[in-house]
């Protein structure tokens, strides 16, 4: 009992015949999860398996499709996020055979309850604990529960009813959730490509150790994915990960320093959050995925090479060690990675938008420029040197690009932050989670105050 420890939380059930009529239900029970434990020292148990499996057997049976077998059901964390509301058009156009039982968002409580209404999950899970006081969470259906707080969630990600997750919550908050995840045996389609980049090989000794199957969201390990089946891994000599150069493939280096939000927040190609977007900008977010590919995939990160492609029709290749190279392509839509990583192994007709061979295209590659977009550099270092590599440089871009949508420091001054926090922290080559987590807290304390030292007096 962790010293005699017992730390009690609130699960937010809507009324239903058998709380009561309750509306909000409190349940003081210890929690399941050794990752949770780490972050909120809970002991553990089920405390909500009677609830999860009444919910699974009411919500689930009568809406199953005649003539199918059961329908995969999905949960999907980061719903009202585009990751989140592209898998749920997928759902929709699944002629059955994925249904979303769980949704879980932050904030975005309106949006939440829009989707629940639409899908009528089995249980709604909102992360903030001060969001969930929102009125409009009365408004959601009589047959939808809803559950609050970040522990809360890593339970009902473990339920035995949950077939696949979709882990889309950005950023470091989604790590949490995925672990559980993992835990708990799961088939995880991941959008989260932070899991990886700060406790890749924790992740991938977990999920061989449970049995868990990670299927990448990100379009690029898609694309992977897909084109290794080409051949053996023994047979693999690189990685190439397709970047389409962002809004600024073309300005003038000089040009950087007066760079604004609204400029870098808009993209050529893809529609993504503020956040991911920015990422593009920097080129951050090949560089999080060059660290990501190097553990999902199992190669050296000097095997992993960066490739311009500003079409984004090819999506990633794998070149072989006789000189073929195999390439995924298809128009910029998340909603086919999505699909993939839902239906693996199999295909369907689905949403996505296809290729019109009838047109003319054109397809171009070139180098990046890394003068340009030093945090490509930043990256394939943390992929080379591992341990607490990835989790400092996650931390400190993310405070950073946090500061640089405020306007408070300076689009130059993203990669900055990260090469100092890199530079200074306290390197471990074999951490545990608890070490992961201790660099994750010391890199975005420390980015801050590096960022206050250099503003102007």
């Amino acid at each position: 009992m962790w010293n005699g420890l017992r730390l009690s939380r609130t699960l937010l059930v809507k009324a239903t015949p058998d709380n009561g009529g309750d509306s909000r239900a409190v349940r003081d029970r210890p929690g399941p999860l050794s990752f949770v434990r780490h972050l909120f020292m809970i002991p553990a148990a089920m405390p909500y398996a009677h609830v999860i499996a009444d919910a699974s057997r009411r919500s689930a049976a009568p809406h199953e499709p005649a003539g199918h077998s059961r329908p995969l059901l999905i949960a999907v964390l980061g719903s009202t996020g585009s990751i989140g509301r592209s898998t749920l058009e997928v759902a929709a156009a699944s002629a059955g055979r994925l249904r979303p039982w769980l949704l879980a968002a932050c904030r975005s409580t309106e949006k939440l309850v829009q989707q629940a209404k639409v899908v009528r999950p089995a249980w709604v899970v909102v992360t903030d604990k001060q969001a969930a006081a929102d009125e409009v969470l009365q408004d959601l259906p009589a047959d939808t529960r809803l559950a609050v707080g970040q522990e809360a969630l890593c339970e009902l990600v473990q339920a035995p009813q949950i077939d696949r997750v979709v882990s889309a919550i950005v950023g470091a908050a989604g790590l949490a959730s995925t672990w559980a995840a993992i835990e708990a045996a799961k088939t995880v389609a991941l959008a989260n490509k932070e899991t990886l980049v700060m406790a890749g090989p924790l992740v991938m000794q977990l999920a061989a150790r449970t049995g868990a199957t990670i299927l990448p969201v990100d379009s690029e390990h898609s694309a992977i994915m897909q084109a290794l089946r080409a051949g053996g891994s023994h047979e693999v000599r690189r990685l190439l990960l397709t970047a389409s150069g962002g809004p600024f493939r073309t300005l003038a280096v000089e040009q950087f320093a007066s760079i604004t939000p609204q400029q870098a927040l808009a993209h050529p190609t893809w529609s993504m959050g503020p956040k991911i977007t920015i990422d593009s900008a920097t080129m951050m977010n090949k560089a999080l995925e060059l660290i990501e590919a190097r553990w999902l995939f199992d190669i050296p990160a000097a095997q992993i090479d960066v490739v311009v492609h500003p079409q984004s029709i090819v999506h990633s290749m794998v070149e072989f060690v006789d000189g073929s190279v195999v390439a995924q392509l298809s128009p910029p839509d998340m909603k086919l990675p999505i699909q993939l990583a839902l239906d693996d192994p199999q295909r369907f007709d689905g949403p996505a938008r296809r290729l019109d061979w009838t047109a003319a295209m054109q397809l171009s590659f070139e180098p990046p420029d890394v003068e340009r977009f030093p945090a490509l550099l930043l990256g394939r270092e943390a992929a080379t040197r591992g341990g607490t590599a990835g989790a400092v440089l996650n931390a400190a871009n993310e405070v950073a690009v946090e500061y640089f949508l405020k306007q408070s420091i300076p689009f130059t001054a993203i990669p900055q932050v990260t090469r100092a926090m890199l530079d200074d922290h306290p390197y471990q080559a074999t951490p545990s989670l608890d070490d992961i987590l201790a660099v994750d807290a010391w890199a975005r304390r420390e980015a801050v105050a590096w960022i206050e030292r250099q503003a102007p007096p």
